[in-house]
């Protein structure tokens, strides 16, 4: 069980429905006896009528059932079984153009596909459908085929048209020589979906999707790499979502996915150093400045940690105040605080 003072944050979190809390929490209603995530949507009971537990199985032992709104068994914000079926059939056939008879014969309505894609990716599964064609034009002309074939091949008569949804979609127009594509994936964790972008040799960017900020992050991103982002699988995105699997059942301390650094040579070596602070052990921000042998830089160090793009993998989780203090992670404190105990817990 958690001391008042915890009760009393996670039950504002419970009122907040703050994603932050995803994974640390999970509140039993005494009144109806299920318990929920701390982002479910249902009608807040009273304080008094709450109690917290650490995991799932917690709950359960205490003889709470799951709500069936927040599902608290499944990854927070996972994909439904339709989305994971449309996004299957898009990678099936990513050519077809979707109308609302598809959907009908699915047996959904397309304003439920439409919120459903819009919830999960920020997008509506026509934007997804069509940026997953656009990725494929792409291709194609990386490959050596005209520009002219590719808009033709998805679906455009008009130069301009084509021109502008590439530019909407992938933020640069396509041209004989494009440049770089990087592929984007979400991935679910027990602490809430997150995001990776990754190009064809190397992971670029690992964030939760709640993360402040996190829209000027990619596009910064996307600018420096002077390239586009389509959704799409790739071999290190697999790659990281195993070895995330791995790393929250405590089986993983080391990555070995190959990591792109976006950033001044400053931050790059910060990024570096934090690599080699021990799995389960924590370090303050004037002893990182020590590390990276600028004892007079322990502010510049702090910012350069915070700038980590690489979540997790770049582990800025174990920096920590000069007196032991939780201070500045872009995921939230209580992340911050669950990475620390549950690596500490497996070290």
């Amino acid at each position: 069980m958690f001391s008042l003072t915890a009760q009393d944050e996670y039950y504002q979190a419970l009122l907040d429905k703050n994603s932050c809390y995803e994974g640390v929490f999970y509140a039993g209603i005494k009144t109806t006896n299920i318990f929920c995530r701390p982002t479910c949507t249902a009608r807040k009971p009273k304080p008094e009528n709450c109690e917290y537990f650490k995991t799932a199985q917690d709950a359960l032992l205490a003889g709470y059932r799951p709500c069936k709104r927040c599902h608290p068994l499944s990854y927070p914000g996972e994909s439904s079984k339709l989305v994971k079926t449309l996004i299957a059939a898009v990678e099936a056939n990513p050519e077809k153009r979707w109308k609302d008879e598809d959907f009908r014969a699915l047996g959904v309505d397309s304003s439920t596909v439409r919120r459903q894609f819009q919830k999960r990716f920020g997008m509506t599964f026509v934007a997804y459908a069509r940026a997953r064609r656009m990725g494929l034009a792409l291709k194609e002309i990386r490959n050596g085929s005209s520009v002219i074939n590719a808009q033709l091949d998805t679906g455009y008569e008009s130069d301009s048209g084509f021109r502008d949804a590439f530019t909407r979609i992938m933020g640069t127009a396509p041209s004989t020589k494009p440049g770089n594509v990087l592929k984007a994936e979400w991935l679910d964790s027990p602490l809430g979906p997150m995001i990776a972008i990754a190009d064809d040799d190397e992971l670029c960017l690992l964030e939760f999707t709640d993360r402040r900020g996190l829209e000027r992050e990619i596009e910064r991103l996307r600018i420096r790499r002077k390239c586009t982002i389509v959704p799409c699988k790739g071999p290190f995105i697999d790659q990281i979502k195993k070895e995330l699997e791995a790393y929250f059942a405590g089986n993983l301390q080391t990555s070995t996915t190959p990591l792109s650094y976006v950033g001044t040579d400053f931050q790059i070596a910060v990024w570096q150093t934090l690599q080699t602070v021990p799995y389960g052990s924590t370090r303050t921000y004037s002893q990182l400045a020590r590390m990276i042998g600028k004892t007079n830089a322990t502010r510049a160090a702090g910012r350069a940690n915070g700038a980590n793009q690489l979540a997790i993998i770049v582990p800025c989780h174990r920096i920590i105040g000069m007196d032991g203090s939780l201070t500045g992670y872009g995921g939230g404190l209580t992340r911050k605080q669950w990475l620390i105990e549950h690596e500490q817990s497996h070290a």
